[in-house]
């Protein structure tokens, strides 16, 4: 059995998909297992309650485990019969270090996964195209997309690329004692993907550059995240203005195909998101 955590989520239920679809036996956990929707045949289960039996591996989303660390969450995996972890990482954890939060943190957990001596694969994707997300309730309201750097450039990834490389690492071995930064195949600014929203949606949209402090104080004013993350994320944002995002090949060399657009993203989510 292959164990997914984070099972209804942005990544993890294209997972919990792609190992339905390759015949795997699969276990979905998830924090209301009575409403997740998951394919014929894959067993539901709420997070923290792993079966008690047959577990081979395991798709490791980090923010089931932040609250306590992964350390108890690992050994209880291993006792379970886990024999393999494939982490849900960061490209941030590339350059982990003082002022990157992110990748320290990112990094401290795939450090207390190789010390387990768990075989594990760490997934790195840089920004998620569900990101654009975050602007959903302002494109609902109007044509003005409002937010920091208007030309700070991504390279945003479909989940179900992520996803499509994790079951690669699940199902072989292949990909055991890597860490593929992956991305998607195309370099856009914030104020491309908004205009790709538009189009993808039927209305023309354009983005508004506001100050950095007025950005952050909008990130950290809400509670969804500290000032420090904050802090960190403009500060990546800053550095991207003016010069394009690297695009990773490892999505097209593992799967054997292109990653997906962020415009097929936009396609596929658009009219539920921002309609």
């Amino acid at each position: 059995m292959i164990v997914v955590t984070g099972a209804t989520g942005n990544v993890g239920r294209y997972v919990v998909r792609e190992l339905a679809g390759a015949g795997a036996k699969v276990c979905a956990l998830s924090r209301d297992p009575e409403s997740a929707q998951v394919p014929a045949g894959v067993q539901v289960a709420r997070t923290g309650d792993l079966p008690m039996c047959d577990v081979r591996a395991l798709f490791l989303n980090p923010a089931v485990i932040w609250a306590d660390g992964p350390e108890a969450f690992l050994r209880q995996a291993s006792w379970h019969g886990v024999r393999r972890v494939v982490t849900l990482s960061s490209s941030a954890a590339v350059d982990a270090g003082p002022g990157n939060p992110i990748g320290t943190h990112h990094r401290e957990l795939e450090r207390a996964i190789e010390d387990s001596g768990l075989e594990w694969t760490h997934l790195r994707p840089g920004a998620f195209a569900s990101n654009a997300g975050q602007w959903a309730a302002q494109i609902r309201a109007g044509d003005v997309v409002h937010g920091p750097y208007a030309d700070a450039a991504q390279a945003p990834v479909h989940e179900a690329d992520i996803a499509a490389v994790a079951a690669r690492a699940l199902l072989s071995d292949e990909l055991v004692g890597c860490a593929p930064v992956l991305s998607g195949p195309q370099s856009l600014t914030f104020a491309e993907q908004v205009r790709v929203i538009g189009e993808a949606i039927g209305r023309p949209l354009r983005y508004e550059e506001i100050p950095p402090e007025a950005a952050r104080e909008r990130m950290a004013g809400g509670g969804h995240m500290t000032p420090e993350i904050a802090d960190s994320l403009l500060r990546m944002f800053a550095a991207a203005v003016g010069r394009p995002a690297d695009v990773s090949p490892e999505t097209e060399r593992i799967t054997g195909r292109p990653g997906r657009t962020f415009a097929e993203w936009c396609a596929e989510n658009g009219p539920r998101l921002f309609g």
